[in-house]
Order: C-alpha cells, then structure tokens, then sequence
C-alpha cells in the first residue's frame, strides 16, 4: 500500500525540524532524519531535491507557524511583543534554525522571496502600529524586538546567570515575559510622544 504524499511530506519535514534544530544544515543527516520519518532517503531527494532545500522548506514551516501564532504588530505593542516572546519560550525550533543559518551560512542570508516578504509585511504593519512614515523607519524596532525575545532562548545559560536560576521557573519567565512587554511599551510610548511634537 502506498503512503498518502502530504502525509509523508509532512512527516519528512517534522523529522528533518528536530535533525535541523539540533544540527544544522551541515550537521543534519538524511540518513536520521529519513529513519525518523520512516522513509527511504530517496524520498527527501524526491519531495525537495537536496539537503539545503529541506532546510528552507522547514524554516518556511515555521516561519508560517510564527505568523498564525503571532500575527501582525498592532496598536497594543507590549502584547504583541509578549506573543513573539511566548511563541519563542514555546518553540524554540525557529530560533535554533536562524541561529544554525547565521552560523553555517557565514551570516548572509538566502534572498528567498517568501522570507523577504514576510519581513517586508511586518515592518509595514509595525510603522502603522507606531505612526511612523516608512516601513524602514519602523524597521529597527522590528529588530529590537526580535532580539529581545529570543536571547533567553539562544544563550539559556546567560539567562540564568544575569537573571539567576528562577528564570527557570514559572514565575521567573513571567516576570521576564512582563519586563520584556513593559520595556517595548516604553520604547514605543516615547517614540509616539516625538511624533505627535512633530
């Protein structure tokens, strides 16, 4: 009986998420994650031509995953900032793979249409969020916040050294998750109180 091709696409990509995360592009195995999808290596050939492909159709998975999850910046930037924040403490798979990316790709990354569009959609949706003219004035913020909520995932230990070991408890990630919305919050207040002077 032959296997349904979404369902073993599907398995193939949630295998080659887990191998990805924890490996690279360089480090992952077809091999493994083959085994782990309970496939031949022929298949990921197959369904995406090459190692490097598998690892962009994973991140576009997940970048998709961040979109439904978050959504798009909007007037109320501290929960908007939070929900980037949850969705990262919650799957931490998105920033591993960037992180992987930045590292084995020497930092440049793929002009792949569809990441540079999504990126274009959410510095156009933050300048309307902050009343600001362009989408390239609203872009650092964009990365400010982006940074802010995956460095506890990126460097856990540095985490627990600055802010202690209890921000491995409930407690202490919602107190961090707070800060984090209230800094956003303030950044914005002061960026939105030098609009309304000008």
């Amino acid at each position: 009986m032959s296997r349904d091709p979404s369902a073993t696409k599907a398995s193939l990509l949630a295998a080659a998420r887990v191998e990805f995360a924890a490996h690279g592009a360089a480090g992952a195995r077809v091999d493994r994650i083959a085994e782990r999808a309970g496939v031949s290596k022929e298949r990921i050939y197959g369904y995406f031509g090459s190692k490097d492909k598998l690892f962009d159709a994973v991140l576009d998975e997940v970048v998709e995953e961040v979109m439904e999850f978050v959504g798009a910046p909007g007037k109320d930037i501290a929960a908007y900032v939070r929900r980037v924040h949850d969705f990262h403490q919650q799957q931490p798979d998105l920033v591993r793979l960037l992180v992987w990316e930045g590292m084995q790709g020497g930092g440049s990354c793929p002009n792949r249409r569809s990441r540079v569009e999504h990126y274009v959609r959410k510095n156009q949706a933050m300048a309307e969020a902050l009343g600001l003219e362009t989408a390239e004035d609203a872009a650092p913020f964009l990365f400010m916040f982006m940074a802010i909520c995956s460095w506890s995932v990126v460097v856990p230990q540095v985490a627990r050294l600055v802010l202690g070991e209890g921000i491995d408890t409930e407690d202490g990630r919602d107190r961090l998750r707070k800060h984090i919305g209230d800094f956003a919050e303030g950044g914005v207040s002061h960026v939105r109180e030098q609009q309304s002077r000008v």
